[in-house]
């Protein structure tokens, strides 16, 4: 896989996001309070809205737009929401977050 060094882990504020220009729009960096850091297209299933500004709780980020729940780890609307956004490999090394531009599984 190529990896890309992104920034430091520091770059990222606990809880907030980051966005990275992908070959296909927007990528949305997230860092949760566990220092996990996950990566997904930055645009709501629901109406494509910006989830780089919605809150993040646990593994979780609400779109600020009409608070639907995405999953962190899959990209996956919770119930009763369904559909998905684009999930990336995202790792933590020596402090730099690397990202992979090849998108994880399908998004229906």
């Amino acid at each position: 896989m190529n990896w890309l060094d992104i920034c430091a882990l520091e770059e990222i504020n606990v809880l907030g996001a980051r966005i990275v220009a992908g070959p296909k729009g927007d990528i949305a960096l997230f860092r949760t309070a566990a220092d996990e850091v996950f990566a997904l297209d930055d645009r709501c299933p629901h109406k494509g809205g910006p989830l780089s500004q919605g809150l993040i709780y646990g593994k979780r980020v609400a779109c600020p737009l009409h608070n639907w729940q995405i999953d962190l780890e899959s990209g996956a609307a919770l119930e009763p929401d369904v559909g998905c956004t684009h999930k990336y490999p995202v790792k933590v090394e020596g402090g730099r977050v690397l990202l992979a531009l090849t998108t994880i599984g399908e998004c229906a």
